[in-house]
C-alpha cells in the first residue's frame, strides 16, 4: 500500500517537499493550496522545480480539501499567519493514526495544529525558495531539515522516523531527533535577526550581513534570542551566527521571506518570530528590547498599508 501525504500550503517550501516526495513510487502526494492558478498549473503541467534541483513532478493539487483522501502524513508549509485557517480546512484529512509535521517559520504553529490533529511533529527546515509563477518554484538554497515529536501530543518517535526515511529517500536531507526544540530555536533566532532587518531596510541577506551597522544588529538580536532559549532550558542545535554567514555566502541575492512579504504588502510572520521571543522574554524576566522594537516597527509598517487616519 502506498503512503498518502498531504502538503498543506504549496508555496515554495511546500512545492519543494511535495515535488521530491512525488518521485517515490510508494508515496501518493496531494497538495492543498488556496491559490487556484497554482494548483491548476500543477495538475496541467506538473510541478516544476529549478535552482538547487531541476525536475518536474506529477502530483495531485487542489484548492478544495474535500478532494483529498484520508492521509497518513501531513506537512504544513503555509505562512505562520495562515496556520489556523489551513489546519481548520484540512483537519478532516488526518485520522487518529495520522501525523502532521510543521516545517514553518517561528514558534507556535505546532500548538495551533495540535488543536485539530492528534499527533504533531515539530519541524525545522533550512531550504529556501520562491514561487516563480504558477506551477514553478525556485529552489534557492538547499539545507537540512530536523523533525521530532511535538512533546504535548506524545507523538510516537517511530512516526517521526518513518517520515524522515521517506523524505530522505526522496532526495531531501532530514534528521530525526528525539528533541527537536534546539534545532527549531536555532532557526528561530536566525530568522528573528535576519528577517525583520532585511524587511525594514530592503536589503537582501548577503548585503545586510556585510554592512557593519546591520551586521551588528544581527548579532545583538541573536544574543537576546540565545538568552531566552537558555532560560527555557533549550540547548541550541548550532550557532545562529554561522547560519547568518552561510546564508550570506550563498549565490545570488536571496531576499528573506519577510522582505518578500513586505514588498508584496502581505502580513508578515513577525508575531511568530520577534513577537514570540519578546513575549517569552517578558514572561521569563529576560530583556529583549531589540526584538520588541523590531516587532513594533514591522507591525507599524503593516498598519501603514491600511492608510490609517
Amino acid at each position: 500500500m502506498s503512503v498518502k501525504i498531504c502538503i498543506v500550503g504549496c508555496g515554495a517550501i511546500g512545492s519543494i517537499f511535495g515535488a521530491h516526495l512525488a518521485h517515490l513510487e510508494d508515496v501518493e502526494v496531494h497538495a492543498y493550496d488556496v491559490w487556484k492558478h497554482h494548483t491548476r498549473a500543477i495538475n496541467e503541467r506538473g510541478l516544476r522545480i529549478s535552482g538547487a534541483a531541476h525536475f518536474t513532478a506529477r502530483l495531485h493539487a487542489t484548492s478544495d480539501p474535500n478532494e483529498i483522501p484520508l492521509c497518513d502524513f501531513g506537512i504544513v508549509a503555509t505562512k505562520s499567519t495562515h496556520t489556523r485557517s489551513a489546519i481548520e480546512q484540512t483537519a478532516h484529512i488526518f485520522g487518529a493514526d495520522s501525523a502532521v509535521c510543521s516545517v514553518q517559520n517561528g514558534v507556535g504553529n505546532e500548538e495551533i495544529i495540535a488543536q485539530h490533529v492528534r499527533s504533531v511533529i515539530r519541524g525545522t527546515t533550512f531550504p529556501a525558495g520562491h514561487v516563480v509563477e504558477p506551477g514553478h518554484a525556485a529552489f534557492d538554497i538547499n539545507g537540512d531539515t530536523w523533525i521530532g515529536p511535538f512533546e504535548p501530543t506524545n507523538t510516537p518517535y517511530a512516526r517521526v522516523e518513518q517520515l524522515a526515511a521517506l523524505l530522505n529517500r526522496a532526495g531531501l536531507h532530514v534528521i530525526p531527533l528525539q528533541d527537536a526544540r534546539g534545532a527549531q530555536w536555532t532557526k528561530l533566532i536566525f530568522n528573528a535577526s535576519t528577517n525583520p532587518v532585511g524587511a525594514l531596510t530592503l536589503l537582501h541577506h548577503g548585503a545586510a550581513a556585510r554592512f557593519p551597522p546591520t551586521s551588528a544588529l544581527f548579532n545583538a538580536l541573536i544574543a537576546e534570542g540565545e538568552a531566552v532559549a537558555k532560560a527555557l532550558g533549550i540547548q541550541l542545535h548550532g550557532d545562529p551566527r554561522a547560519l547568518v554567514q552561510k546564508g550570506a555566502s550563498a549565490p545570488g541575492k536571496h531576499r528573506a521571506s519577510m522582505l518578500q512579504d513586505i514588498l508584496a504588502k502581505r502580513p508578515t510572520e513577525v508575531d511568530f518570530m520577534n513577537g514570540a521571543i519578546a513575549d517569552l522574554g517578558e514572561s521569563l524576566g529576560i530583556p529583549t528590547p531589540l526584538n520588541r522594537a523590531l516587532w513594533q516597527l514591522t507591525k507599524g509598517l503593516e498598519h501603514s498599508w491600511a492608510d490609517p487616519a
